[in-house]
């Protein structure tokens, strides 16, 4: 969908996990890319992947992937705003709206399109989907919140700070699908998100 721009947060040191996430097998394919290829599906363009110092070998999963840019944060151990900050440095100026999405987050095309959908139809200045009344990711900003979103830091939570400052504009999708909640931190996450949402597929 033309005016949706996405950032997908990959520049993680994963030190919970132990080895880096973007290269955890997702199916047959690593995370990065089937994040990747759920958001181009989806059709959020472009599509902006932030790498970070022990990342870097991500980038040769999405190269072949059209409307893919990658950039890379030195700055990564210092938190994820900062990824935060120079993903959405690197979104087109015409952009309509700005999805945010974590690698360690798998999400289908479907749901992620059904947020977008949602958002392009309201008149909301935050869309994120919820679970049972519990919210999700991706988070979609529409773009008059970019200056606000580069502005971010880990002293005021983030883009936490953000949604908190336009409750009276937020708009929650409920999906009914838990895995809008999905959030791999640790091998055991990852091991019982494969098992619930790739081997039972």
């Amino acid at each position: 969908m033309p005016g949706v721009a996405a950032v997908l947060l990959a520049a993680g040191e994963s030190s919970r996990m132990g080895q880096p996430k973007p290269l955890l097998l997702w199916g047959d394919v690593p995370l990065v890319r089937y994040q990747v290829e759920s958001l181009a599906e989806s059709g959020a363009a472009p599509i902006v992947v932030v790498l970070g110092p022990t990342t870097l070998d991500a980038e040769a999963c999405v190269t072949d992937i059209s409307n893919v840019r990658t950039v890379v944060n030195q700055r990564a151990p210092e938190g994820k705003t900062t990824s935060v900050r120079l993903g959405v440095s690197h979104v087109d100026a015409d952009a309509d709206s700005i999805l945010l999405l974590a690698v360690d987050q798998p999400r289908t095309p479907a749901i992620i399109r059904s947020v977008i959908e949602v958002h392009l139809a309201g008149n909301a200045h935050v869309t994120h989907p919820t679970y049972e009344g519990r919210g999700g990711h991706p988070i979609v900003f529409h773009a008059s919140l970019r200056a606000e979103l580069l502005a971010i830091s880990e002293e005021r939570q983030g883009i936490r700070e953000v949604v908190g400052r336009h409750l009276d504009s937020l708009q929650r999708v409920e999906l009914g699908d838990p895995m809008v909640r999905l959030d791999i931190n640790t091998l055991e996450d990852y091991r019982a998100a494969l098992e619930r949402y790739v081997r039972a597929g």
